[in-house]
């Protein structure tokens, strides 16, 4: 008693190389480059903060405030802020495109996900342009003991 296999249906759309295909080679790209990239960074951050010098006992508020003064690392942490969301977001698009079926539950995930990466990026933006950790208004009481030098 042999069973046969079952038939197989034509696919519904033709696949194409068209400029969705395109993107999604992009996409799939980026990933690979972004993340040995990502890798980099990341693993300069950990050794900056964490190997060199006194290691995690020099991370307090002053270490931090003057690494945001310095602009090489304002850039530095703004490209690893903006290279993960985008990497992030391409991953959880991709999920997206996976799981979700219904054509309004893609759309609203999707720019949900556009949305929530460029708050993240604009306030991560923000933060590492504009800190200031000795604002000239604050109350004496209230600055940390590395602005009573200035």
């Amino acid at each position: 008693m042999m069973s046969t296999a079952p038939e197989l249906k034509s696919p519904r759309r033709p696949v194409s190389h068209s400029t969705l295909g395109r993107a999604q080679r992009w996409s799939w790209i980026f990933q690979r480059v972004s993340g040995v990239i990502l890798i980099v960074l990341i693993f300069t951050h950990l050794f900056v903060n964490l190997w060199s010098g006194d290691g995690i006992n020099q991370i307090d508020f002053a270490f931090v405030a003057g690494k945001l003064a310095n602009p090489f690392w304002q850039w530095f942490d703004f490209l690893m802020l903006t290279l993960a969301m985008i990497h992030g977001a391409n991953g959880m698009r991709m999920i997206i495109e996976d799981y979700a079926h219904t054509p309004w539950l893609k759309a609203t995930l999707h720019w949900a996900l556009r949305i929530s990466t460029v708050v993240i990026i604009v306030l991560g933006t923000l933060v590492l342009f504009t800190f200031d950790p000795c604002p000239a208004d604050a109350p004496a009481s209230l600055l940390p003991s590395l602005c009573e030098d200035i």
